[in-house]
């Protein structure tokens, strides 16, 4: 009679190992499922080019900041919606292939695209498309 408590611990520790495996396994899939913060900008930009409005805007300022991550470039820009003035900045340090930063200069019209539900998410330029005027 003394087998069968045995067979039983071993059971229950075999279930326990099993759950244990499974949560880690679980875990780690979620962990390497989680998106960078590159990522989660880019489907921004890509969600405001697709529902977005488009309006007149005026480039304010390019800056480039040194942050501990390395150069970081800002495009700020101010638009107007329904009387509301906005000012934003975008962060255009992946999208360098698109523009020319020196050609942006201090009250150069552009074209902004913002999500009608948001207004103050907006955009100048996206992979497909662009606001910045030659």
């Amino acid at each position: 009679m003394s087998f069968l408590p045995e067979l039983t611990l071993l059971t229950l520790a075999g279930i326990a190992g099993l759950a244990l495996a499974l949560a880690l396994g679980v875990a780690y899939w979620m962990r390497g499922r989680r998106k960078s913060p590159q990522q989660l900008e880019r489907e921004r930009r890509l969600r405001v080019h697709r529902i977005g409005r488009v309006i007149d805007g005026t480039i304010i300022d390019v800056q480039e900041l040194e942050t501990q991550a390395g150069s970081v470039q800002l495009l700020i820009f101010r638009y107007d919606v329904a009387g509301v003035s906005y000012e934003a900045s975008q962060d255009v340090t992946h999208l360098r292939q698109f523009l020319d930063l020196h050609s942006c200069r201090i009250g150069v019209p552009a074209s902004v695209k913002y999500d009608p539900q948001n207004p103050g998410n907006s955009i100048v330029i996206a992979e497909e498309w662009s606001g910045l005027r030659l």
